[in-house]
């Protein structure tokens, strides 16, 4: 049942990460070390009652305890190798959320670099100082416009051209 809730988490993971698939990783993680906790204990105890010789437990017994310790023995390896896909659904689950924030850090960069050149003629021809260049040339503001629209041309072309802007797969 955990293997399987694990093969569901790792498909979600890709598909639609979340914080309650998060939740479920962490879960999970809590049952299997809950599990290890109780096997780990119960493993060396069966070893003497299966190894040693007692009073208490006929020697023609011994051969269940055995039987039951290479149980205790598979239990104990499968619940460590369950434990490392659990570790693995919740690295990609990490990588997978780091990505997306990347590619939105990426978005968010292009946009700042796009407006930053109009932002800062904007600001200088903006201000209101008394000796500004063309201050009384409606050409100016035509060609000042025209400057920002193709510095921001421009700059979204270079984007285009190095594939910042191209379209990832998701």
């Amino acid at each position: 049942e955990i293997d399987q809730q694990i093969d569901e988490i790792e498909d979600r993971v890709f598909d639609r990460p979340s914080p309650d698939i998060l939740e479920q990783i962490f879960a999970l993680k809590r049952i299997l070390l809950s599990m290890r906790r109780i096997l780990l204990p119960q493993r060396e105890v069966l070893n003497k009652l299966a190894r040693d010789e007692y009073r208490v437990v006929d020697p023609k017994d011994r051969i269940f305890f055995r039987d039951i310790y290479d149980h205790l023995v598979r239990l104990h390896d499968l619940n460590e190798s369950l434990r490392d896909l659990v570790s693995g659904a919740l690295d990609t689950y990490l990588s997978v959320t780091n990505n997306r924030m990347n590619e939105v850090m990426k978005t968010l960069t292009i946009i700042t670099t796009l407006f930053m050149p109009i932002t800062f003629v904007t600001g200088f021809f903006g201000m209101n100082f008394e000796f500004l260049p063309f201050i009384h040339n409606a050409k100016a503001f035509w060609w000042t416009l025209a400057i920002m629209i193709t510095i921001a041309v421009s700059t979204a072309l270079f984007f285009w051209r190095k594939r910042y802007l191209a379209r990832t797969t998701r």
